[in-house]
């Protein structure tokens, strides 16, 4: 199950209710949230099968801008994306992108260091509170 880059953390919490609470976290602190995408409604749209998957694409301009300032290319990975989805035993996870991957992955310099540590700790944090128990 594991990819180059990419954090997946167990939710105790049903795949609605972990996006719900996932979103819920990001708003608290006050980032925006762009987009909010079930792709199971999208399948379902077309006939097709496919188990609770949805995606949050969120974000901070005051995150992200010093990264494409640095190296404009890692706007294809930006703003943050979280996605939620449900295993073939009904257990749900929480996936993201690893910011410090996504700063290898642009050649990001040392200069946004500080800028990716902040990014990748405030995005464990979000994961956590939406995928632990209260």
């Amino acid at each position: 199950m594991a990819a180059d880059g990419l954090t997946t953390l167990p939710s105790s919490h049903g795949p609605k209710d972990t996006m719900n609470r996932f979103e819920a976290v990001v708003k608290a602190k006050g980032m925006t949230v762009f987009a909010r995408i079930d792709h199971a409604a999208g399948a379902a749209a077309v006939g097709l099968p496919l188990r609770p998957t949805e995606l949050l694409i969120f974000g901070n301009a005051k995150g992200g801008t010093p990264l494409m300032q640095s190296v404009q290319t890692i706007g294809i990975d930006l703003p943050l994306k979280a996605l939620v989805w449900q295993d073939g035993s009904g257990k749900t996870w929480l996936s993201y992108n690893d910011p410090g991957w996504l700063a290898k992955r642009h050649g990001l310099g040392p200069e946004v260091d500080a800028a990716v540590s902040a990014m990748a700790g405030a995005l464990d944090t979000l994961a956590r509170a939406s995928t632990t128990s209260p």
